[in-house]
Formats: structure tokens, sequence, C-alpha cells
């Protein structure tokens, strides 16, 4: 069985002319007339361009290999007896809509959440810098934090430097995180992350200091690559204006042939790389503690990719040490589409096997009495059950999960709709409403379920409000609504009472990989008891 989908994509513009594939993603019969459009045939004369998802910084991609086991191999159970944190199993007073789904991350100085999920990294791509409003007001009045991903203060056009390279002035990180303070209210948080070029600028220093930010994140890497990040760049003098700044452009935009190529129009994009970053455990301790004590950060974070065993189990025992409030742990399967498309499907450990190796290395440390660090997990999530999967498998270790795409899908759908019924408003990309939102009505109000509850909490501020973050509000409260549904199934009213007993493996091999009990086994020895009594 293949489980990749070679040769062709949706996600590249391309695909094979015959329905007969080989493994190899080649037509079973290759044409030599063949007019197209396999990803061999355009890399045959666009090259480099076709590693990456189109069009570039202007849309979402995710993987779609099939991995051999994933959650969909677990199942949520209910219970008919008992309930949990809540005063007692009373019809009454055990509903659904009591159910507390409020998550709490940190240390010393936890952050609490309305909800158990928080965005993706959004950085230093067009797509997270146009639909920022929508993301960070959605998020700040869902209740939930952001996460302002490497290289905004890096790339910005405005961004003033000292003599040394340190960041003196971001406009941009400055816009950012303005606009979700102004919208946050008592959960959430803001964490800013930081990668080689960042800590080379100064950004920690600068957004602690100058910005009032009390979160900052490390980054080792993310489930979608196994290498820095990357953005696309359409203009030469920028091309080079960030290859002064310090960062990898290919192709090199100071090579003479490379400039030519440019102006024939031949080269008609350039690409911005972030620098491998490596790890040492008493430089990491060093950082982590540094990060508090000399830059005043209230929080420090990990954000760790889809890396194997060991990488786990030293993000997890060094984060032990320095007493880290958070590790996000990114399994292969997620991304945003600006990752190497191959690569996004191709590399690291996919997220359920990723999760049961977090599991089993926390689970390790806490056996033998030793501190252990708070847990998320992201790669590939976008539903409520997906939640309840997460938190209950990695019980009681795992406190939220992260979201990239399915938080940022609601911030393009609700500035589209604004840019079509708030004339001189936010522009979209709809020159009128398509019939799968216009069945529901014409304004706001009738649009949005949630509108109402916003304006009487907000009142006039709602003409401030972009409609995509009330999407993504809406989007949330969804999330929310489905989790308790869950919740009160299993009998748990609050989250520290989800367990690793409210899920059964449907598969053996699923079974084998997670821990989580096979269907058939779970509570029988249980089910035995009450027979035979």
């Amino acid at each position: 069985m293949n489980l990749s989908h070679t040769g062709s994509s949706e996600a590249l513009e391309t695909r094979n002319r015959s329905r007969d594939v080989a493994t190899s993603g080649v037509c079973t019969r290759c044409m030599a007339d063949c007019q197209g459009n396999c990803d061999v045939f355009k890399s045959s004369f666009r090259g480099r361009e076709v590693i990456y998802p189109v069009p570039f910084g202007e849309m979402t991609a995710g993987a779609d290999k099939q991995f051999p086991v994933d959650y969909s191999h677990l199942n949520i159970l209910g219970f008919a007896m008992g309930a949990k944190a809540i005063d007692e199993a009373n019809p009454d007073k055990a509903i659904f809509p009591v159910v507390d789904t409020t998550a709490v991350y940190g240390h010393t100085h936890p952050v609490r959440m309305r909800m158990p999920v928080f965005t993706g990294a959004l950085g230093s791509t067009d797509i997270a810098r146009k639909n920022w409003e929508s993301f960070a007001i959605g998020a700040a009045i869902s209740g939930i934090s952001v996460v302002v991903g490497e290289n905004v203060c890096g790339i910005d056009a405005e961004a003033e430097f000292t003599k040394d390279g340190r960041i003196k002035s971001s406009p941009e990180m400055e816009r950012r995180i303005k606009i979700y303070k102004e919208w946050q209210e008592d959960f959430g948080d803001v964490i800013v992350q930081l990668n080689v070029e960042d800590t080379n600028f100064g950004v920690a220093q600068y957004v602690v200091e100058k910005l009032g930010v009390e979160t900052i994140e490390l980054k080792w890497g993310q489930g979608a690559k196994c290498i820095g990040g990357e953005i696309k760049i359409r203009d030469l003098d920028r091309a080079l204006e960030l290859q002064r700044r310090g960062y990898i452009i290919t192709p090199n935009p100071s090579l003479p042939a490379v400039r030519q190529a440019y102006e024939t129009g031949g080269i008609k994009e350039f690409e911005r790389h972030s620098r491998l970053g490596f790890i040492e455990e008493d430089q990491f301790l060093r950082t982590v503690e540094y990060l508090r004590r000399t830059v005043g950060a209230k929080r420090v974070t990990l954000k760790t990719g889809a890396y194997g065993y060991p990488e786990v189990a030293r993000a997890i025992k060094w984060s032990s040490k320095a007493r880290v409030d958070l590790v996000t742990i990114d399994g292969s399967g997620g991304g945003t589409g600006m990752s190497p498309w191959r690569m996004m499907e191709e590399w690291g450990v996919p997220t359920f096997f990723l999760q049961a190796m977090a599991y089993e290395c926390t689970k390790r440390l806490a056996t033998r009495g030793e501190w252990t660090p708070d847990l998320a997990m992201a790669g590939g999530f976008s539903t409520e059950d997906h939640i309840f999967k997460v938190l209950a498998m990695g019980a009681p270790y795992f406190k939220a999960v992260c979201m990239g795409r399915a938080l940022m899908i609601p911030g393009f759908v609700g500035g589209n709709i604004e840019g079509v019924v708030r004339p001189g408003g936010r522009a979209g990309l709809w020159s009128e409403l398509p019939s799968t939102v216009k069945k529901f009505g014409q304004s706001p109000e009738e649009i949005f379920v949630t509108y109402s509850t916003l304006k009487e909490r907000y009142g006039r501020r709602m003409d401030d409000m972009p409609l995509g973050a009330v999407a993504v509000y809406t989007f949330v409260d969804k999330l929310r609504t489905g989790l308790t549904q869950f919740m009160a199934g299993a009998r748990s009213f609050r989250l520290d009472t989800v367990s690793r007993a409210d899920l059964v493996a449907l598969t053996e091999q699923a079974a084998k990989v997670s821990g989580i009990p096979y269907v058939m086994d779970a509570f029988k020895e249980e089910a035995e008891r009450i027979l035979d009594s």
C-alpha cells in the first residue's frame, strides 16, 4: 500500500495525465509528446518553484499522506454511572452547558484560557500579516492565546536596527502586540517566538522591555518542515535588503546571472530562509534562565517539531530541569502551507505517534517524582473530538491543542464576508456572497450566529471588530459546545477529570502505539465482575 500521493497534487497545481500511476508518481505510460502537467513535467521548466504549494502566501495547505494510525482509530467512551467535578450526578444539574472548559498552563505565572486551544505560530508570512486583525482579535475575544511566529521583526520593511544589528523599532511587531492587547480580557496570552535570527536581532529584549510581552517561546522546529521558515519575495531590492540583514536568500540576488534572470523574467521570485537551529543542554538551560532573570520574561515556552524519540526526550527532560512553562510538540502532517510540499508530506513523526512518545517520556519522569512541564499537541487538528482525544490520551500532562489552519480559515471567511456586507470597510476577496453564505442572510446579524451575543458584550466596539474576528469567535464557540457535549457524555465536567480511561482503541495497532486499551479489552474485567456478582 502506497500511503503517499506522489506525482501530482492540488497544492502544487499539478496532475497526472493517466489514471494509472506508478509508485514513483510518474504515469505508468509516460508519453514523449505529453503536454503535462505532473510534478516532473512542471519541474522541468519551473524547477525549484515546484517545491512549494501555490499560490504561495495566499493560501494554506496541509499534508494529505495517509498514516497507518491516527486519532480516528480512537473512540470516546460514554458512561451512564457517576459524574466527576460536579456536585452530584443529578439530571437537573449535570448538563453539558455547565461543563468547565477552562484550561490552565504555566508554572509560577499560569495563564488561563476559556478553551484548551491556541493559535499556531503566525509569523512573517503575508497571509498572517494581512489577516492579523482577524486572528488576534478573534483569539482575544475567545479567551485563547495567540502566537506571534518567527521573523516578524526581521522582515519588517520599516524596522530600525542599531549599528550592531539589534532591533530598535518594528512597527509591524508593535501593531500585532497592540491589537491583541487592546481586546484581551482576563484570559489568554500573547506569545512571541524566537528563532536563530530573532535571537541575533534581540527580539526578546525588544518585545518584553518595549512592548510589554510576558511570554517568549524558544523554537526547535515544527512538524511541517525540518529546516528554517521560508517566505517568497517577488522584488529584487527587497531580496537584497533581507540578505543584508543576514537572511539566507535563494537564488542569491547578489549574483549577476541571477539578477539578469530576474530582469528577463526567468526568475520571478526569491526565497528567504531562516538558519537551522542547533540545541545543547547547558546552552538551553542558560537561555531559559537568561530570558527570565535578565530579559524579564514571566513565562518561557518551547516549540519543538516532529523529531524522533531522542529529541522528544530531550525537550521534555530539559524543560523539566528549566521549569519551562509549556512545551508544544508539533507532529508531521500539520503545517500551514509555507513548507516544501514533499517535506510536509514525508518528513517527521506523525502526530499520533509523536504524542504517544511524549506521553511515555513525561510519564517516566513523573513516575520518578520529577517535575513535568505542561504539554500541548499540534499537527493537523480542527474539531472538538480532536481536542478531547488529545487531552484524554495525554492526560494528565497535556493541557491544550495548538491549531494552525483551523483557526485561520474562519479569519478568511469572515474577512471575505466583511468585504461584501460592510461597504467601505476591510476589503475581502469576494465580489458577492456565495450561495453557501447568502442562504442565511445578507447582514452580519443574520449570517453570524454569535453576532448578537458579541454586540451585547461589546456594544459600539462591534463597529471596529473585524468580521474575521467574529468568525474566529464563532468557530471557537462551536468547538467549546462540541467539547462540552463529549465531556458530559464521559461524565467529566471539568477538563482535569478527562483521562485515558475515556478512550478506546478501535484497532490493535492503535492500542499498541498509544497504550489505550483495545475496545474489546477495555473494562472487560469490570464487566465480568458485574456479571459474576
